[in-house]
């Protein structure tokens, strides 16, 4: 059995990693600080936003970021709204970077 990191343990090194690349990113949502799922808006500053969550493969037991929606930030963000309505624990990180960075592919962060 492998240790899980709470949610805020994840999101303080997450933000952290994205400071020291340059990368502006705000939580937007506080959830819950243990077990809160989390949710990744990436804002390119041109009307258009994609929102990623994790997910857990039951084949390979492996976590790995999705797509959630992509598109107009505005219909973006009404999928982010619906989400909180199912979890009252979620967490939202928004990104804001031009050249849609993220680093959620980058090792660690799944």
């Amino acid at each position: 059995m492998t240790a899980r990191l709470t949610a805020r343990f994840w999101i303080d090194a997450y933000l952290a990693r994205l400071r020291l690349q340059d990368i502006p990113a705000f939580v937007t949502t506080h959830g819950d600080d243990t077990a809160g799922a989390v949710l990744v808006k990436l804002a390119t500053l041109d009307g258009q936003a994609r929102a990623f969550t994790r997910s857990f493969d039951l084949m390979t037991g492996e976590r790995k970021w999705t797509e959630l929606a992509a598109g107009a930030e505005q219909d973006v963000d009404e999928t982010i709204a619906r989400q909180r309505e199912f979890d009252p624990d979620l967490w939202v990180i928004e990104v804001e970077d031009r050249q849609g960075r993220h680093l959620l592919d980058e090792p660690g962060l799944a």
